[in-house]
């Protein structure tokens, strides 16, 4: 249980950080192009011998090249974010898949379930230093970053002209976004970890238009949410990653509620009469 909620808590909080940056670019389809991209490096890990937990290691420079070339894609063919990614993720998927199928008959079973799904309850010491290190060195990155990336994700062709390199950023924000989704894969499973970077970024940005708080409002719902759903996991004996994925989609509904709540009161407020 402390793994798991020390690996949870680190993967939340790195996927919610890098989630707010995906929605605000409209890239919202990328978490869930490059988990399926590492699904072909941990399935190519797995050909080559390795263990589950050391394909991942395979996985990462496999999926950063995979991030890398959907930026170069879009950026040399002029097709839209979603179409490049749709079409290398793809592309990834099917090889993982193809790989698992070439592996010799007396290698050692897969789970392919865990690796589709996640055991957050199973993680090992490995994989909580993996997920622990990726998670510092994206909040790290992040910050000292901060800025230039913020004024390329609202306006980048204002940024190109003010000096700031959208271009460059761009790639290494890709290859981050690789690292990131490819350590929480180990821990959520392919499925699941779009929801870590999407849904807490999409909820903050119903509350608050400003980026820097919903930066922090993403991290604080991502982090309660792994809390409580894992120890709701725990005590009611269901699957941790599912769990936590419904609390975080229970919090966007009532946020969503509130919101359209809050709009009809504003329109109603604007048809009555101007005060005597």
């Amino acid at each position: 249980m402390r793994r798991a909620l020390l690996a949870g808590l680190a993967a939340g909080a790195a996927c919610a950080l890098i989630g707010v940056f995906v929605v605000q670019r409209g890239l919202s389809f990328l978490s869930e192009g490059l988990a399926h991209a590492a699904f072909g490096g941990i399935g190519l890990g797995l050909l080559l011998g390795a263990s589950g937990e050391q394909s991942a290691w395979i996985a990462l420079p496999f999926t950063v090249v995979v991030a890398l070339a959907i930026g170069a894609v879009r950026r040399s063919s002029g097709l839209r974010p979603d179409a490049a990614i749709g079409v290398l993720f793809s592309v990834s998927f099917a090889l993982g898949a193809l790989l698992l199928q070439l592996r010799p008959r007396n290698s050692a079973p897969v789970d392919v379930e865990a690796l589709l799904f996640g055991s957050l309850l199973a993680v090992s010491d490995g994989a909580l230093l993996a997920t622990l290190l990726a998670a510092g060195a994206s909040l790290l990155a992040v910050a000292l970053l901060w800025s230039r990336l913020a004024y390329a994700s609202f306006d980048p062709e204002l940024a190109a002209l003010s000096g700031v390199p959208v271009a460059l950023l761009e790639y290494a924000f890709l290859a981050l976004t690789a690292a990131v989704v490819v350590t929480s894969v180990r821990t959520v499973g392919v499925v699941l970890v779009s929801a870590f970077v999407i849904i807490p970024a999409a909820t903050a940005r119903l509350a608050t238009g400003r980026l820097s708080r919903a930066s922090l409002l993403a991290v604080t719902l991502q982090v309660a949410a792994t809390a409580v759903g894992l120890l709701a996991s725990y005590y009611l004996d269901v699957a941790s990653g599912p769990t936590i994925v419904l609390l975080l989609g229970g919090v966007f509904a009532a946020a969503l509620a509130l919101r359209g709540r809050s709009a009809t009161r504003d329109a109603e407020g604007e048809q009555l009469p101007p005060p005597v």
